[in-house]
């Protein structure tokens, strides 16, 4: 205890709370992930009766199950039989107790013998093979009806990826996703990039209202100018004669809605650098462009792959921008908007939504990882020394 309170005093109080904040986020924002992922991988039975955390133990769950009619019935002695497997054509699971009625369901152990009154005697065993036996003969059409408490170990299967990519067309969606996102993401970065040297290097006049433009635009809602800018877009279109639904038009759509804050982020990064730096290569006569590609760019990589992560998982995870500016025709769909029109039509096969939203999400975790290490560093840079 004693050397628990001396590496928290020297830890020091804020840190720790700071270290314990990080790491709750962390585990809320694992155990969704993780619980997606495992249930995308389990067999739809048992993904519909049972939670993803129950998946590496054996589940039980009741099941209905009938025997043999009448027909099926033999004479021996004074009794009259009625034998077989309640798993005839079905996957064999193992049985822990069966019942008769729905109350009780669990009324007895497999391989005891249920006495059902005037006679009638049920055993039902383990491994599903039953003995039913009457001191009359049995009659009707349809077998008895019997409960079941199966017990089912473990099952997992990628067969719910592999009916998500073929068969519900969610590879097509993919392929557009990325499609959309790798442009507009590398877009507006290059557009951003020349616009943020200029504000933070350049001397021109009207710089500064131009810094505070930039600012006001990052607070308009993307919902508010959306209207106006489709129908300036359909304008342009019907006069250069080029159709509505294009992966040019929501590349361009999507690179207005990113600019503001782009350049915002940039121009905090550039203008933080070291002016001597800058300077000098002026002294040695360098131009702003030979400056800008071989000085400012080159440093500037972690503000840049700061709003590369941003970009890039706004457009992944874009619905109406989407639907807006390239339609929701098949072979135009992006990820979201399938994933969304499953939800409707699949609503009830969780096996294949949660499929569907580990694909949709596996691309977005690999771009954050590969460039989280960038992320803070963009982000804080300019936050103490401005220009």
């Amino acid at each position: 205890m004693a050397a628990a309170m001396m590496q928290i005093r020297r830890i020091g109080l804020p840190r720790l709370f700071v270290h314990v904040s990080v790491l709750v986020i962390v585990l809320l924002w694992l155990f969704p992930t993780l619980g997606i992922f495992v249930s995308a991988l389990r067999d739809k039975d048992q993904l519909a009766v049972s939670g993803w955390w129950t998946a590496f133990s054996t589940s039980k769950r009741t099941e209905v199950a009938r025997l043999a009619d009448a027909t099926a019935q033999k004479q021996e002695g004074t009794l009259y039989v009625i034998s077989g497997n309640v798993w005839e054509g079905a996957t064999p699971r193992t049985i822990e107790s069966f019942g008769t009625r729905i109350q009780e369901p669990a009324a007895y152990k497999a391989g005891d013998t249920a006495d059902l009154g005037d006679g009638e005697q049920l055993q039902v065993n383990a491994d599903g093979s039953y003995r039913y036996t009457k001191a009359a003969a049995f009659d009707g059409a349809r077998g008895k009806r019997i409960y079941l408490t199966v017990s089912t170990p473990p099952e997992f299967t990628t067969d719910n990826y592999n009916t998500v990519l073929n068969s519900e067309g969610i590879g097509r969606s993919f392929i557009n996703s990325l499609t959309v996102a790798i442009p507009a993401t590398i877009i507006p970065i290059l557009i951003a990039a020349f616009a943020a040297y200029a504000l933070s290097w350049m001397h021109f006049p009207g710089r500064n209202f131009m810094i505070a433009m930039v600012v006001g635009l990052i607070v308009v809602p993307l919902q508010m100018s959306l209207i106006p800018l489709l129908r300036m877009y359909n304008e342009i279109g019907t006069i250069f004669g080029v159709p509505s639904k294009t992966y040019a038009g929501i590349w361009l759509a999507h690179t207005a809605f990113g600019m503001p804050l782009a350049i915002y982020l940039l121009r905090n990064y550039m203008v933080g650098l070291p002016r001597e730096i800058i300077e000098s290569a002026r002294v040695d006569g360098a131009s702003d462009f030979e400056i800008f590609v071989k000085i400012i760019l080159p440093l500037s990589f972690p503000a840049l792959a700061s709003f590369a992560i941003f970009q890039f998982l706004w457009v992944w995870n874009d619905l109406l921008v989407a639907m807006v500016f390239l339609g929701t025709a098949k072979e135009q769909l992006v990820l979201t908007g399938h994933l969304n029109a499953l939800l409707g039509s699949r609503g009830g096969n969780w096996e294949i939504l949660t499929a569907s939203a580990f694909i949709t999400i596996i691309v977005p975790l690999i771009v954050f990882f590969a460039l989280q290490r960038y992320l803070v560093r963009g982000l804080l840079a300019g936050s103490v020394k401005g220009g």
